[in-house]
C-alpha cells in the first residue's frame, strides 16, 4: 500500500487561505469535492476529533483525520499555509502544512491507520518540512511522496 495511490492532484492545495484551523478544516474538506451536507458533517466529526487533543504532530505538520459516512474509500487531501495558523500543537508552533484523512467507519482494507502512520513517519523525515514549503506545484508534491516511497 502507497500513500501515492489516495492523494489526487486536484485534491492538494498549496495555497490555503485560512487563518484559523477550523477554516483550514474546511478548506481541507472542500478539496474532498462533497456534496454540502457532507462537507458539514465532515467537519463536525473533525471538530470532535481535535477536541479530544489536536492533531498538530510539530515541525509546522498536522494530520486532522476521522471515520465517517460521508466517505466510502479512503480519501486524503494535502493543504499549505506558509504564513502558519495556531493549531495548538505539541511543539507550539503554528501548522503549515496539513494531512487530511478521512476514512469510512467499516474498512474492509484497514487502511486508515496505515495512512495515517505512513503520513507521520513522512513528516518525520529531516528534509521534507523544507521541501514542502519550497514546492510550487501538485505534481511536486506527489513527487516528493513518491520520491519518498510513501
Amino acid at each position: 500500500m502507497l500513500l501515492r495511490q489516495f492523494l489526487r492532484e486536484d485534491a492538494i492545495n498549496l495555497a490555503l487561505g485560512a487563518k484559523t484551523k477550523d477554516e483550514v478544516l474546511k478548506e481541507l474538506i472542500r478539496l474532498l469535492t462533497l456534496d454540502e451536507k457532507s462537507d458539514a458533517m465532515l467537519y463536525k466529526m473533525l471538530k470532535r476529533r481535535e477536541n479530544l487533543g489536536s492533531t498538530g504532530i510539530g515541525r509546522g505538520i498536522a494530520i486532522p483525520h476521522c471515520r465517517s459516512l460521508v466517505v466510502n474509500t479512503l480519501r486524503v487531501a494535502f493543504g499549505r499555509r506558509l504564513d502558519g495558523v495556531e493549531y495548538k500543537a505539541i511543539d507550539e508552533q503554528p501548522a503549515k502544512f496539513f494531512f487530511l484523512i478521512v476514512a469510512p467507519p467499516l474498512e474492509v482494507s484497514n487502511q486508515y491507520l496505515p495512512v495515517l502512520g505512513k503520513i507521520a513517519q513522512f513528516a518525520k523525515d529531516e528534509d521534507v518540512p523544507r521541501r514542502l514549503a519550497e514546492m510550487k506545484t501538485p505534481a511536486e508534491f506527489l513527487q516528493l511522496v513518491e520520491e519518498k516511497g510513501l
